[in-house]
């Protein structure tokens, strides 16, 4: 088992001048890099972007749908990092809904983890193709308030790693924590992400930051 460096690659304007964050989290097998990449198609120029880099390429060992301990210790050091990243970003002076996430598959479902139990009003939450995490969802996790954060969560149906059951669960839970969410379930789809998912994702980025 392994716990995670504090890793982070920085790119665009300084938060001095954006005053809005773009945590991207990428998936299993992949690198902070890669999921920087698919900034190339998203509306970014005036956010800066963070992506955390996974030790050994994953957040945690095996399926999101495991037990959660057998996920342990990588996933509590996942959370952790990701605490540790947003703090930095809110100590700078950004607001919470300057802050906005994006993760695919297995960094999608660290990121519905993460804002799920640290919910509060974010600029946005863009779940590409995952859901929260455990065998079973333990509900006194998940707390505090989205106050209508708009959160996209997609998946393919069938997907070979997030069933739509899920993300219908996940839906519920961030729902009940006042979040204005958009499920997407597109038939036959394969592992990826597709152009009407960044289109979703597209608005919800260029919408106007509120006071």
């Amino acid at each position: 088992m392994y716990t995670h460096s504090t890793e982070v690659i920085t790119k665009g304007k300084p938060l001095s001048e954006t005053g809005k964050a773009l945590i991207m989290v990428h998936g299993r097998g992949a690198t902070a890099e890669s999921i920087l990449g698919l900034a190339q198609q998203l509306p970014v120029q005036d956010y800066t972007l963070f992506a955390p880099q996974a030790t050994q390429h994953s957040w945690y060992p095996y399926s999101f749908m495991a037990p959660q301990a057998q996920n342990q210790p990588a996933l509590d050091s996942a959370l952790e990092r990701l605490d540790e990243l947003v703090e930095s970003i809110l100590d700078q002076g950004v607001k919470s809904e300057g802050l906005y996430f994006a993760g695919f598959s297995q960094g999608a479902c660290l990121a519905s983890e993460y804002t799920s139990r640290n919910a509060r009003k974010y600029g946005g939450v863009l779940l590409f193709t995952g859901g929260l995490i455990g065998q079973q969802l333990d509900s006194s996790k998940y707390k505090g308030d989205f106050a209508g954060t708009p959160v996209l969560i997609t998946t393919g149906d069938p997907d070979p790693h997030v069933p739509v059951s899920r993300v219908e669960e996940t839906v519920e839970v961030m729902e009940k924590l006042g979040a204005a969410v958009t499920k997407k379930v597109y038939p036959g789809r394969p592992h990826t992400i597709g152009q009407q998912e960044l289109d979703l994702a597209n608005r919800i980025l260029k919408s106007p930051k509120t006071d």
